[in-house]
């Protein structure tokens, strides 16, 4: 469980996306000084099983289900990825309850900036769209963020300056593909019994 609070940006450093054993490693002065292997960790909001620490490099496993259905296996070595170690029970929960667990891939329509205020339009696959709610939260590359306007296959969000000089959604422009994960508390509101919304 996460809070999609990014604690840290890191950079990948290798990516085996095609070979027989698939893993990503990444660069992380912070989240790996703070983790141990076996421990989870949020990779663009993906929940990721680090398998190795050495030094400063986390190592993770991949399923190929992850790489289908999220943006990990676009990945290439020298970008950069959002990183969060798993929510403590003392910890301040600064964002919402972020399970790591990827809805749907979203694609940045358009990048803006309303009076100042910078803002992002992601459309998403219209069978999700009944899980986003104004002033609602939702998890992008696995930042916590409030969603303002719904429109007919896609919703807004804004972005204050913090997040974008300290993850990388102020670097990602129109085109780009980022995951989406809907808050689970309006999954539950929405079927209490847990049968499939979509």
């Amino acid at each position: 469980m996460f809070t999609g609070i990014v604690k840290e940006v890191g950079l990948v450093t290798h990516f085996s996306r095609y070979q027989k054993t698939q893993n990503l490693m990444v660069r992380s002065k912070l989240i790996s000084s703070a983790v141990a292997a076996g421990d989870s960790v949020s990779v663009n909001g993906v929940c990721l099983t680090a398998t190795n620490i050495k030094s400063d490099i986390l190592t993770f496993d991949l399923l190929e289900e992850t790489l289908k259905l999220t943006n990990l296996g676009l990945v290439r070595i020298g970008e950069c990825v959002n990183l969060e170690d798993s929510l403590k029970a003392s910890d301040k929960i600064s964002g919402h309850f972020v399970t790591g667990h990827i809805d749907c891939m979203g694609i940045i329509k358009r990048k803006g900036v309303v009076s100042k205020n910078h803002f992002i339009e992601v459309a998403v696959p219209k069978k999700f769209m009944n899980l986003i709610t104004a002033k609602g939260s939702v998890a992008i590359d696995g930042v916590s963020l409030t969603i303002v306007d719904i429109l007919k296959d896609s919703f807004t969000v804004y972005l204050i300056p913090h997040t974008i000089n300290n993850t990388i959604l102020g670097k990602k422009n129109a085109g780009k593909m980022v995951n989406i994960e809907f808050d689970i508390l309006a999954k539950y509101a929405l079927n209490p019994k847990g049968a499939s919304v979509l």
